[in-house]
């Protein structure tokens, strides 16, 4: 029987927060030192996937600018309006060959019905992974993301997330990055609110 996924509420999330610092000394310490962070939400759909994949190994900044100058040749931001738009429109916008592929058969998958966006809010957190990951262009990165970001499920933890891993590694006084396998086992310890403890954690990051 399938339960009902946990999501991040601007109600619940202090909740979290509270937990997470009375467990874990160095993330009561990033409240201490930073305050509560943002809550970070974006809206879930098309775009937010777009933006998402744009981030993908570039900066946060260099991403925005990007998905700016697409929101502006494509408005609104559609599947069908993304389609409309060739090679060099989508170039100028700062897209490599290897992201239009990528947002391409995403948009693709939307208007075929092989994808059907809104739905992933009634699914547990599995199936939405799932899901997602059989879109090319997306991995277990973008999905992580989506689910935490625009889905606000409480419990993901984006263990190939470069800010995260730096993170860690600093609150911890760890002798290396962590590994993705590294941070899932640090993570463990965080559940079930892993997601509200990557926000604090990006908090350190950005605050730094």
């Amino acid at each position: 029987m399938s339960t009902t996924p946990v999501t991040l509420s601007m109600e619940n999330i202090a909740t979290a927060f509270a937990e997470l610092a009375g467990r874990d000394a160095d993330l009561a310490a990033i409240l201490k030192n930073f305050g509560t962070p943002p809550f970070w939400s974006r809206e879930p759909g098309f775009p937010t996937l777009v933006h998402i994949i744009l981030e993908q190994q570039v900066s946060l900044a260099s991403a925005k600018a990007a998905f700016e100058k697409l929101c502006a040749v494509a408005d609104p931001l559609t599947p069908e309006n993304f389609l409309r738009l060739n090679d060099q429109t989508l170039k100028s916008a700062g897209f490599s060959r290897q992201k239009t592929r990528y947002c391409r058969h995403l948009a693709q998958s939307i208007v075929a019905g092989e994808l059907d966006l809104p739905s992933l809010n009634e699914m547990d957190t599995g199936t939405v992974r799932k899901t997602l990951l059989k879109i090319k262009g997306i991995g277990n990165w973008t999905a992580d993301v989506y689910l935490l970001m625009a889905l606000r499920r409480a419990d993901i933890w984006p263990v190939g997330d470069l800010a995260l891993a730096k993170a860690v590694r600093e609150i911890k006084s760890l002798n290396a990055l962590p590994d993705s396998e590294a941070l899932q086992t640090i993570g463990e310890t965080w559940r079930p609110w892993r997601a509200a403890a990557a926000r604090l954690l990006w908090h350190h990051y950005l605050s730094r």
